[in-house]
């Protein structure tokens, strides 16, 4: 069986990280290890960390892009599992992650969807349907694949092996689920399950001020992945190389469909 890490980052949120780490301690399916990056922190984090018996890595470059990219450096299992404080994996989350990998080839990831608690009717649907649907559906298009939620996903070690020199660390306002979708190779695959799911509060929803912090992050995070590369050539990539995967058995089988950059 391969190990598996879980990677979550955080700042400042205790008391959703206690209740994170609980559900993580009843998991059908335990991890092999918990690393809290912990960006700053000056509430109860660190405490919390040592009551669970989880590992907890400090980090002071600030936002989740640098927080995140240190738990998967430092992670040591062959699946690296992420969620974040507000997170609320199912019993079953992690067994049902590794069963999906399983079957999955060496460069491959999995993300699944969000049922949003806290708030009202609204909040939750505006989560669900506006924020996730919209990401989903929008940003899946652009990329050509499904982008990786970073609330609930996880990803082979090679995977993160191969992307993490070119990973966004130093931008707080650019997406880190975003940016790890953008670069992921053609020959990388992201399985979407809509069975994969896990409980994410509809806080940044509750207001117009947070939720128009979330709209300026994408802008900012469309900006910078778009100067990385163009979604246009990025999707022909894609394009090539799954032609070519289909015709690798004919006479030009040995030839890489995408160039060197």
């Amino acid at each position: 069986m391969p190990t598996v890490s879980v990677i979550i980052p955080t700042r400042n949120d205790a008391p959703k990280l206690k209740t994170c780490l609980a559900l993580l301690s009843q998991q059908s399916r335990p991890a092999d290890e918990i690393i809290v990056v912990d960006n700053a922190s000056s509430d109860d984090t660190s405490a919390i960390c040592a009551t669970a018996g989880v590992r907890r890595i400090p980090v002071d470059l600030p936002g989740i892009p640098a927080t995140a990219a240190a738990g998967f450096d430092a992670a040591a299992g062959e699946i690296i599992a992420r969620l974040d404080t507000d997170s609320r994996p199912p019993q079953d989350w992690l067994e049902h992650v590794e069963r999906i990998l399983q079957a999955s080839g060496p460069l491959t990831a999995v993300t699944g969807p969000a049922d949003f608690y806290g708030g009202n009717l609204l909040v939750r649907w505006t989560g669900r349907y506006l924020f996730l649907g919209g990401y989903f559906t929008v940003v899946g298009f652009l990329m050509g694949h499904p982008p990786v939620f970073g609330s609930n996903f996880a990803l082979r070690r090679g995977v993160w092996a191969a992307i993490r020199t070119i990973v966004v660390r130093d931008n707080a306002d650019v997406h880190d689920d975003f940016d790890i979708s953008y670069r992921l190779r053609p020959d990388m695959t992201v399985i979407y399950d809509p069975t994969l799911r896990v409980g994410v509060s509809a806080r940044p929803f509750a207001s117009w001020s947070s939720f128009r912090r979330r709209v300026a992050m994408s802008l900012v995070t469309f900006r910078v992945e778009f100067a990385h590369e163009p979604p246009l050539r990025r999707r022909l990539d894609r394009f090539r190389w799954g032609y070519w995967q289909r015709h690798q058995n004919g006479p030009h089988r040995d030839e890489s469909p995408v160039e060197d950059r």
